[in-house]
Formats: structure tokens, sequence, C-alpha cells
């Protein structure tokens, strides 16, 4: 709720929970006053010391978890670590480990159904791995770069999702509160900006590789073929994923339309 409540811009908050052994197990959150952008997010001396704060009131009311990481937003771009997110988390490594860098794509989010979350650690410093650890998804074109340089520092961590007691009661609590404007709600308007960036995004990739086979059409640079070719593939995946979202959003609409606009009173 606190990543969508952002828009476009991104957010960041503080994890609290434990360590079980080899898992991290994050039982709350909390947000924090950062002045975000549509880029980046940084802490400042401000959003430290209420940090800080937090964690002694919650101590003082008996609260037994312990901050074990943050997360933030990455709105329509997909869950993985820029540069300046690879070093606020090194740096969390090393003075106050172990700890666990969470991302939530709000955007994607609604836009697939389902959430759009990636938790990550990064390696030690000078440690880059052969290959990338993390599993394909759309990078938007002016992101691509910031991506790349930096995807061999981390790597994933598996994210499985669990509800307590209370957190069934807010759900149930929240759904009989907003359930009609949920069910009116169309995923093809709320997000049609994001959809239209989309559809924009794959035609500049698209265009990009037609002009580069343009260029190495006629030079025997095999290792040029194959990267061209990948481009080419992952612009594909791009398409299908795209399209498959609208398609699964316009079914929603149509369904909905069906149940309670052509509704026959006998």
């Amino acid at each position: 709720m606190h990543a969508r409540s952002g828009g476009t811009l991104e957010v960041m908050g503080m994890l609290l929970g434990k360590i079980d052994g080899e898992n991290m197990i994050v039982m709350d959150s909390f947000a924090l006053p950062v002045e975000g952008t549509e880029t980046r997010v940084n802490a400042q001396q401000e959003a430290y010391e209420y940090m800080s704060s937090y964690t002694v009131w919650a101590k003082e009311v008996n609260r037994p978890e312990n901050v074990i990481g943050w997360y933030h937003s990455h709105p329509g771009y997909g869950c993985w670590l820029s540069g300046i997110d690879v070093d606020t988390q090194m740096q969390n490594q090393q003075y106050q480990d172990p700890f666990v860098a969470i991302v939530v794509d709000p955007t994607r989010t609604i836009s697939a159904g389902k959430v759009n979350i990636g938790a990550f650690r990064t390696y030690p410093k000078g440690h880059k791995a052969e290959s990338e650890a993390i599993e394909y998804q759309p990078i938007p074109l002016n992101k691509i770069e910031d991506f790349g340089v930096h995807c061999k520092q981390y790597y994933p961590l598996e994210v499985s999702f669990f509800k307590s007691s209370l957190d069934k009661r807010l759900l149930e609590h929240l759904w009989n509160r907003y359930w009609v404007s949920t069910l009116s709600t169309s995923t093809l308007l709320t997000n049609a900006d994001y959809i239209t960036g989309q559809i924009s995004d794959v035609a500049d990739k698209l265009e990009q590789a037609e002009s580069h086979l343009g260029r190495t059409s006629f030079l025997p640079l095999p290792e040029q073929d194959r990267k061209q070719d990948d481009k080419l593939a992952k612009a594909a995946k791009d398409c299908t994923k795209t399209a498959v979202e609208a398609v699964n959003s316009l079914m929603s609409q149509l369904i909905k339309e069906r149940l309670f606009n052509q509704v026959t009173f006998h």
C-alpha cells in the first residue's frame, strides 16, 4: 500500500523481523520520511533519525522484532537493484548484517494481477558473478545501462508469503470497505500510461535492434549477431508480456461487464 501511494515516485521504508536459520522472516515494516524521485530514493539524515527513534519506540512497547532490511519501490520498471541501491545494501550488510533489500513494483503488480517483488543481497565488495543471477524481466530502455552495469554485484533470494491471523482480519476489513471500488476498477484505465509506455519502449528496442542489424548485416561477426539475436528475443518477450497483460485486463473487464451490466431479472 505504501509503494502504491507513491504513484510514479519511489518510496522507501524499513523491514522488521527475525532470523530463523537461513531464513529472513519479515514481520512488519514502516515507511521512512524520504524524498523520492521517479528514478531514485535516498535516505537523508532525517530518515536515519526517524529509523533510530522508531526502533527505540518498538522496544518500549515490547516488540521483539529487529530491523533486518529495507524496501523501496520501482514503479513501472521491475524489481532489481540500481547502482545507488547496490551501494546502500553493501553498506548495510557491512555494518548490520544479516540485512536484506526488497524491491516492489506497484505498477506491474496491478498490471499483472500478482505481487511483483524481489529480495536481494549483494556479493562481497570486489566480487562479481560470472553470469547474471537475476531472472529475465523487461527493463525500460533508459534503465538498461544502470541494470547491466550492476546486475552481477547482487543475487536474488527466494520469496514466499504468509498471513497471520491479524493480517487476515485486516485484509477482510479492507475488502469489506473497498470491494465495490475494487470490482469497478479497470486496470486498462488505471495503468493506461504504463501500458502506453511499455508499447513505446518495445518499439524503441525493436528500432534499435533493426538499426544495428542494418549496420552489421554484411560483417562476419557471429558474436555480435548472437548479441543482436538476444536483443530481438528479449524484445519479443517484452511484446508477449505486454500483450498478455492487456488481454487479461480486457478479459477481466468483459467478465465484469457480463456479470454486472447485462443481468436480466425475471
